[in-house]
C-alpha cells in the first residue's frame, strides 16, 4: 500500500458516495488561487463531519481553524433552520476567502460568524454552549483548544480533533517537532480529563497517514 493507493481509494469513495458539488469545488479552487495551503479536509472527510454533526443534532457548531471555509461549508450544511456556526481563523486573508466561499454557498454572517485572531484569545469571548466542535488549527496549541472547547460545551457535546497522527510520529516520545509535541500534550490532557470520553482513530487517504480524535463531553 502506498500514498498513491490511499489517494486513489479516497477518490473512488468520493465518486461512489458523494454527488458532484460545484460550490465545494469552487471553494477549493478559489482557496488555491488565493495561495492558501492545500490542507483542507478531503471530500469524504468533509461528509463525515457533516454526518457527525447531524447525528449529534447540532444546532450550534464551533470550528477552530477556518482556512478557506471548505470544512465550514460542510458543517454549516448540517445545521437546522435557525442554527449557528462560529469559526475561528488566525489569518485575515484566509477569513476573507472563506467569507466569499461561504456567501456563494448561501451562508451569510447571520448563520456563520467568522472571528479573526488567535483562537486562544477569541474562544474566551464566545458564548456557549456549542453542540459540536471541530478543531483543525495549528497543532502546537491542541491541548489549549480542547480545554477551551470544553469550557464552551455541555454534556453531550461532540468534539472532533483532526490531524493527530502526524504521519505516525505521534508515537515518538523523544520528538522535538512542535506539532508532535502539541499532539502528545493533547493526548495527555485527554487521558487526565474526566469531562471527556474520547477515542482516536488513525486513517490513510489522500492526506497520507493521519487520524482524528472523537470525543463526547460527559
Amino acid at each position: 500500500m502506498t500514498d498513491n493507493t490511499w489517494a486513489a481509494v479516497d477518490a473512488y469513495f468520493a465518486d461512489a458516495v458523494l454527488s458532484p458539488d460545484p460550490v465545494l469545488d469552487a471553494a477549493l479552487a478559489d482557496s488555491a488561487a488565493a495561495g492558501l495551503p492545500s490542507i483542507a479536509v478531503a471530500p469524504n472527510q468533509g461528509k463525515l463531519l457533516n454526518l457527525l454533526a447531524r447525528l449529534a443534532g447540532a444546532r450550534s457548531i464551533l470550528e477552530i481553524g477556518t482556512l478557506g471555509g471548505y470544512s465550514t461549508i460542510w458543517l454549516a450544511r448540517a445545521l437546522p433552520a435557525g442554527g449557528r456556526l462560529v469559526t475561528c481563523e488566525y489569518e485575515q486573508k484566509h477569513a476573507d476567502v472563506a467569507r466569499a466561499n461561504l456567501a456563494r454557498a448561501g451562508f451569510g454572517e447571520e448563520i456563520v460568524d467568522i472571528r479573526v485572531g488567535a483562537a486562544l484569545d477569541t474562544l474566551p469571548t464566545l458564548d456557549g454552549p456549542f453542540d459540536f466542535v471541530f478543531i483543525d488549527a495549528d497543532k502546537i496549541n491542541l491541548a489549549g483548544y480542547v480545554s477551551a472547547a470544553l469550557e464552551l460545551s455541555r454534556p453531550g457535546t461532540t468534539i472532533v480533533v483532526d490531524n493527530v497522527v502526524r504521519q505516525g510520529t505521534v508515537v515518538d516520545a523523544e520528538s522535538t517537532d512542535p506539532y508532535v509535541v502539541g499532539a502528545r500534550r493533547m493526548f495527555e490532557l485527554l487521558a487526565a480529563e474526566p469531562r471527556l470520553d474520547a477515542t482516536a482513530v488513525q486513517t490513510v487517504g489522500g492526506k497520507g497517514h493521519d487520524g482524528f480524535v472523537l470525543g463526547l463531553v460527559r
